[in-house]
């Protein structure tokens, strides 16, 4: 059970959902990996994600670590494996900033 304090509803903080779900014209080498032009950074998230699963690209070892292929390296920085707790802070980098 959380505190009361930490028990917030979405609707709290709509500039940081704003930030998920809202489209944004993406750069090259993310919207080939993608295929679109626009897409929100949970969609992204959740597009790299699949193709993950469906390239069984999880080290079978460590399932918290990912080791890319070539397609996946051209968003992730060109880095070899990356850690699951990294993943959304690497896909964040090709969406721009939102002014406050």
């Amino acid at each position: 059970m959380l505190p009361q304090q930490l028990r917030k509803p979405i609707g709290d903080s709509p500039k940081k959902l704003a930030n998920l779900i809202d489209l944004v014209n993406i750069p090259s080498a993310l919207r080939e990996f993608v295929g679109q032009s626009q897409i929100s950074r949970l969609g992204c998230f959740m597009r790299v994600w699949s193709y993950i699963k469906a390239n069984n690209l999880q080290d079978p070892n460590n399932k918290n670590v990912v080791n890319c292929d070539e397609k996946l390296k051209s968003i992730l920085l060109g880095k070899q494996r990356v850690e699951l707790a990294e993943l959304p802070a690497l896909i964040k980098l090709h969406f721009p900033k939102t002014p406050k």
